[in-house]
């Protein structure tokens, strides 16, 4: 059996190894050409920390984002390489939340290879066209010209007049400097759109230094991708400004539907039927008249002349504005016949399980009473909160630590096509004492970037999929303590004969005394299960996306079947260790022997936990649906100005659905967090009564153990099978 202690060591010994060979800076902080860090404080750039290409014809590229140096012609090479599976981890794990979103890793390992040159920290940005020849003419009247020239040159390097040869041969200054802004951290051409022409300053052509006339065009083609970025920035910049003007107002819809979920909670403890069926035609009633309003601005747009009624979604393609989907009829038309579907499958599943319907009320009555004896369960989804965002800081920590991991490498750039030690890796404090410059004249020690050549650096990658691993097995972990924790304060209250007299004191915190202390290796051992089969699905997915161009149909059926697979054993494998919690609460066995009785259990009772325990998760989901669809549509109105009494209290937004996003999920998540708890009271409650009715047979030295309540609906139950049966 796995221990606590071996799950502990191994999170250990990866966080030493990356605290030892890593080194955040090199993530932070950009580097220039000697390996110095812009920015950093306590280094002769501390007030420079913004990167400045001495040819942006050259590296405004977006590979710069990626290998965070200047790709040329000449050297090859990666930047931190570490970084490139930093980039790699998180486009994977996102690819688990969102299909296709991960187009970015398929040009990664293209740009790794691509080469450097030199680069400076600087202050700011320039702010204007400048070559330096006009500047050495320009000198000799006025010395201004010179002086803010040269910050955009070598430190030390104080000859204005200097041959211009020399100077490029040396890369003493850049040839020419171009109007830019900073992005992350690094300077690029601050292009603006003006009537449809492309601009620099209000210029579309510059000088080169080299004594040619340049094109806007020639910036933007060698930028390669960096428009879209600077624009995808604007979005997050406005993005940024609507959290900023309405984050009062969505903190506000938060709180809300904390208090309406304790309302909710409290008043499931005393009328949870009459609530429940509340739930079921509240929903039912919400989705209709989502089906009318649909239908009413469906039939409004189309009988408008000259209107946008005709026009598809496919005809305008993908707008950061919603607003402009709303204005197409296919859009409420799409819309309506979702809403029908979905109102059409609530109803037959109600028609056809309405007395399984009621059963799972009664349980949920006694989950109720239960809460109602245990009310500390209610707050302590906020400590998995809080150890899973140490979970996660922990990963994200040592992600970045074991990206970082690397040594400065440098490498000899050379002004001489043909140059015999271009490219070789150097060292310089010994460069000056060897016959390079001799062979080659003009050329430099250079850093190119991070990385090594021991054994070490060529298992970093390695190294990321055990954080990545070590990552899944803490999160699991976590989630396994809390339901272990809960599970054995809910079964204390049922196995007490006499309620509440015979329910122990601060139930949940004993749970949760025993669980660390007896249970922590069986909760490791399913968690480590659980955590293989989900690493196994992310090189799934990896592998999925590298797939999608091959023409190899067979290849990609057999990783679909295998993505199918694995997702059903996924699941299948957190219903089983849920369960097995469960059973170890109660009996103290160990995982392996508790996840066998739990499933037997199951299995003699296949018909009540296929539609009992199913129907409680569905009657739990359409709860959770319906406050965070409550709190959505005051949100909507609100923030769309349709309340009269509070219009003018509406921050100005750029897009309203930012807040109303973000309101509706976080609504969601704390009426999941409140209704987990419930959930996990009521499978509990139904394996105990499970088991009690095995145990037990209600004579009086084998009483039940369940309530009164619980009692009734098993006489009722037997009772409908005898007359069934006559």
């Amino acid at each position: 059996m796995v221990s606590h202690a071996t799950l502990t060591r191994a999170s250990e010994d990866l966080s030493i190894t990356a605290w030892i060979h890593g080194d955040p800076r090199k993530v932070v902080y950009p580097t220039d050409s000697h390996g110095q860090f812009c920015g950093q404080q306590g280094t002769p750039n501390a007030n420079k920390a913004i990167l400045f290409y001495f040819n942006i014809l050259q590296c405004a590229n977006p590979a710069v984002l990626i290998n965070l140096q200047c790709p040329t012609t000449q050297v090859r090479g990666p930047s931190l390489r570490g970084t490139h599976y930093a980039i790699m981890f998180l486009l994977v794990l996102s690819c688990l939340i969102i299909q296709g979103q991960c187009s970015l890793l398929l040009s990664v390992d293209e740009c790794l290879s691509l080469p450097l040159s030199s680069q400076l920290c600087v202050s700011k940005c320039p702010d204007r066209f400048a070559t330096y020849l006009d500047m050495q003419y320009n000198y000799r009247y006025n010395n201004s010209y010179w002086e803010y020239y040269r910050q955009f040159c070598k430190p030390g390097f104080d000859n204005p007049r200097k041959s211009v040869a020399h100077v490029l041969r040396d890369e003493d200054c850049p040839s020419m400097i171009v109007p830019s802004r900073p992005f992350l951290q690094r300077c690029f051409p601050d292009f603006i759109t003006r009537n449809g022409t492309l601009t620099v300053a209000n210029k579309t052509d510059f000088k080169d230094g080299l004594g040619k006339t340049r094109s806007v065009i020639d910036l933007r083609d060698a930028a390669n991708g960096i428009t879209s970025l600077l624009d995808a920035k604007e979005v997050g910049m406005k993005i940024f400004e609507d959290y900023a003007s309405s984050w009062y107002w969505i903190l506000i819809g938060l709180v809300i539907t904390m208090v309406v979920s304790l309302a909710f909670i409290l008043l499931l403890r005393f009328t949870a039927g009459v609530l429940l069926w509340l739930i079921i035609f509240g929903v039912i009633a919400v989705v209709g008249y989502g089906i009318w309003h649909c239908y009413w601005e469906f039939s409004t747009l189309r009988g408008k002349p000259h209107s946008d009624g005709d026009v598809t979604i496919s005809d305008i393609g993908f707008q950061t504005d919603f607003r402009v989907y709303l204005q197409l009829s296919q859009t409420w038309l799409i819309l309506m016949i979702s809403l029908s579907v979905i109102e059409a499958v609530i109803i037959v599943i109600l028609i056809f399980l309405r007395r399984r319907v009621r059963i799972a009320i009664a349980l949920l009555e006694e989950g109720s009473r239960a809460i109602g004896y245990i009310m500390s369960t209610l707050f302590y989804p906020i400590i998995t909160f809080v150890l899973l965002a140490i979970c996660i800081a922990y990963w994200a920590v040592i992600a970045v630590f074991l990206a970082s991991s690397g040594d400065a490498v440098y490498k000899v750039m050379s002004t001489q096509d043909k140059c015999m030690y271009a490219n070789l890796t150097c060292d310089p404090e010994t460069f000056s004492l060897t016959n390079v410059t001799t062979v080659c004249p003009g050329s430099q020690c250079t850093f190119a970037f991070y990385g090594g050549e021991s054994l070490y650096h060529h298992y970093i990658f390695v190294l990321q999929l055990c954080n990545l691993l070590v990552f899944l097995w803490l999160v699991n972990f976590t989630i396994a303590l809390g339901q272990c924790t809960l599970a054995g304060a809910f079964a204390s209250y049922y196995w007490a004969l006499k309620k509440p007299q015979d329910i122990p004191s601060c139930p949940l915190f004993s749970s949760f005394s025993r669980a660390v202390r007896y249970h922590t290796g069986s909760l490791a051992f399913g968690s480590l299960i659980l955590a293989l089969v989900q690493m196994f699905r992310i090189v799934l997915e990896y592998l999925d996306h590298k797939l999608k161009g091959a023409h190899n149909a067979f290849a990609r059926f057999l990783i679909c079947c295998l993505k199918c697979c694995f997702w059903c054993l996924e699941h299948f494998i957190k219903f089983m260790n849920r369960n097995a919690y469960i059973m170890m609460a109660i009996y103290g066995k160990s995982f392996c022997t508790s996840a066998k009785d739990a499933f037997f259990l199951l299995m003699r009772n296949v018909v009540r936990v296929a539609v009992l325990d199913k129907v409680t998760d569905f009657l739990l989901f359409l709860g959770k649906v319906l406050i965070s669809g409550s709190v959505g549509v005051l949100a909507f109105f609100f923030f769309t100005r349709k309340i009269p009494v509070i219009q003018e209290e509406v921050p100005s937004l750029n897009y309203y659905w930012v807040p109303l996003l973000t309101v509706i999920l976080g609504s969601y998540l704390i009426a999941h967090g409140f209704f987990n708890v419930y959930a996990m009271c009521v499978d509990t409650l139904f394996l105990c009564f499970c088991e009690d009715l095995e145990r037990n047979d209600g004579s009086p030295l084998k009483p039940f153990y369940m309530s009164p309540q619980l009692h009734r609906i098993l006489r009722r139950e037997q009772g409908a099978k005898l007359y069934a049966s006559s």
